[in-house]
């Protein structure tokens, strides 16, 4: 922000407000099917604003450098995940808007030129941010892929392709998912069948767009009414060819791969079995579980010092 360099300033934030660019003026004609889901996205958004007011008012005495991370990044990926919703309600039933991610940067600004709802403070470049968007000063590469070289991602499990789909919504860290393999066998015979016990805690598993038929990484992440991601989760075991090294196929299919989308989950704890009808091959197996959002990325964390939901166990193959 002008006359802070260093960020560090305590702000001033008397008379001024968060401005953010108009979204409903740059919509293209609303699809009347779609129309009642955009309107209540667009209410978020404003909803969104409000909260972020209510923060600066509070908080923003903290410094301008709070400001940026903890009230304008925030709200910059909380609007990319709704305005990544209204995208897709229009593309359900007419031509798909462009470059709505454009408008997901906000500023503060003076009360005079913020007015009632979403609206354009005429601060945005190109890259959909201003000096307030996620990651200023630090030199991103890419925040979308107007300028990969790459095909777009289609839905499919195919490589080299730039996938579009917005990230989505990041949980508090009190409700990021996570697991833990409560029980397993240590040895196993060659082919026999065996169980894996694992817990899950702050996962909805409720959502599960099937890759093979064009669902790999098109949905953005959701949480539920609670805060919580809704997904599902994965369980896997490989053969290792050798225990001291990263295997070097890391494209085989395992031996044994299963999701788990049963409608079950929520905040406290539970146990799921997993049947594994058995290894064909002897040696080691490393059986691993990790959790998916609806779309199968692994569910974001609000902060880079916490561990995902996954876990990994090793199992005797005689």
């Amino acid at each position: 922000m002008p006359g802070d360099p260093d960020g560090d300033a305590p702000a001033d934030n008397g008379g001024t407000a968060v401005a953010c660019p108009d979204v409903a003026g740059a919509l293209p004609q609303v699809p009347e099917r779609a129309r009642a889901e955009v309107d209540r996205n667009l209410a978020q958004l404003q909803d969104q604003i409000t909260e972020a007011d209510r923060r600066l008012a509070a908080e923003g005495r903290r410094g301008e450098r709070f400001i940026r991370s903890a009230i304008l990044a925030p709200l910059a990926s909380k609007r990319q995940a709704t305005l990544s919703r209204i995208a897709s309600a229009i593309d359900r039933f007419g031509p798909r808007p462009r470059n709505l991610s454009q408008l997901a940067g906000c500023q503060v600004a003076p009360t005079g030129d913020n007015n009632d709802g979403d609206n354009n403070d005429g601060g945005n470049d190109d890259d959909g941010g201003g000096d307030n968007a996620p990651g200023a000063g630090l030199d991103v590469l890419a925040n979308n892929c107007d300028n990969s070289q790459l095909q777009p991602h289609d839905g499919f499990q195919n490589g080299n392709r730039c996938v579009s789909t917005a990230f989505g919504e990041v949980g508090a860290a009190a409700n990021n998912p996570s697991l833990l393999i409560t029980d397993f066998p240590q040895q196993v015979e060659r082919d026999e069948p065996f169980t894996l016990r694992v817990s899950t805690k702050n996962l909805i598993r409720d959502r599960f767009l099937a890759a093979g038929q064009g669902g790999y990484y098109v949905e953005s992440s959701l949480l539920n009414d609670q805060g919580l991601t809704r997904g599902h989760f994965h369980t896997a075991c490989r053969m290792l060819e050798s225990t001291s090294e990263a295997p070097a196929n890391p494209e085989a299919v395992p031996a044994f791969f299963v999701a788990t989308e049963d409608n079950g989950g929520g905040a406290r704890p539970d146990q799921v079995t997993i049947q594994v009808p058995g290894l064909p091959e002897s040696g080691v197996a490393q059986c691993a579980v990790w959790a998916g959002d609806g779309s199968h990325r692994v569910p974001m964390m609000e902060r880079a010092n916490q561990t995902p939901a996954f876990d990994v166990v090793r199992v005797e193959v005689n």
